[in-house]
């Protein structure tokens, strides 16, 4: 795919050059020869020349930029044996957070208006140990909860058993649209679910595996070639009452579902 687009870029500034010389060679046959009729020509085909030459310079730039991305991941993925030792340090989870009503305000017929709502993401290793706890307020009491769920293959990981993660996107009302949700976790960032997971690879080697992870949301298969494959739009929604906790469990096949109970 990559050197598909490297060849298209190219492409595109052999056209810039030949647009650029086919204007010169058109003035050039319209016009009487000579001197000045050439001297004319070089002078009116010049920013041309110059616009093909800058185009011609910036496709490259986004080439090299788009093959150097595509690179990095794909070394990361197939050559780096700590990123295998990592993802088969990932077990089967089943709850991956809870939710619960703050508050919420209604109107004279008892209609909710409004819901505030705690919303907490929990350890991997430890349900009962909160690594990230957030308030939401929402439009009515039907609240959507997105989850993006990334699947590894067993070619990915050492003991050759498939592994997940399961990284919280973002909360929304009935009311909005998906794109107008409030983000749980920060978009191409290191989710606080597995700060720990990449612990001996470098920053910068860090950065480039959860940034490609996220791109998952918009092309799920954009890392199928390496066994990397995603579930997205893994949305639950329900109506939030109070005096209930909403805890989020995984089934096997990675769909996100609350199990709801009373407060404790």
């Amino acid at each position: 795919m990559i050197k598909s687009i490297f060849k298209f870029l190219m492409l595109l500034c052999e056209v810039a050059y030949s647009d650029s010389q086919s204007f010169a060679m058109t003035l050039l046959r319209r016009m009487k020869t000579g001197a000045n009729a050439r001297r004319y020509v070089a002078r009116a085909s010049l920013p041309s020349i110059i616009l093909g030459i800058v185009l011609c310079g910036a496709f490259l730039l986004i080439a090299i930029g788009i093959y150097r991305g595509g690179t990095a991941i794909s070394e990361l993925l197939t050559e780096n044996k700590t990123l295998k030792k990592a993802l088969t340090n990932l077990t089967d989870e089943n709850k991956i957070g809870y939710a619960k009503v703050v508050s919420q305000t209604k109107d004279v017929n008892g209609t909710v208006i409004n819901t505030t709502l705690k919303f907490v993401e929990t350890a991997r290793d430890n349900e009962l140990e909160k690594i990230l706890e957030k308030e939401y307020t929402i439009e009515g009491d039907i609240v959507h909860f997105d989850a993006l769920i990334v699947k590894f293959s067993d070619k990915l990981v050492m003991d050759g058993k498939k592994r997940s993660l399961y990284i919280w996107r973002r909360i929304y009302g009935e009311k909005m649209t998906p794109a107008q949700g409030f983000d749980i976790e920060k978009f191409g960032t290191e989710p606080f679910r597995y700060a720990d997971l990449l612990k001996e690879l470098p920053v910068k080697k860090r950065q480039i595996f959860w940034s490609s992870i996220w791109d998952l949301a918009n092309s799920p298969d954009k890392l199928a070639q390496y066994g990397i494959t995603a579930i997205y739009g893994s949305v639950t929604y329900t109506q939030l009452k109070d005096n209930l906790i909403y805890i989020f469990r995984i089934t096997p096949t990675g769909q996100v579902y609350p199990e709801v109970i009373p407060e404790f």
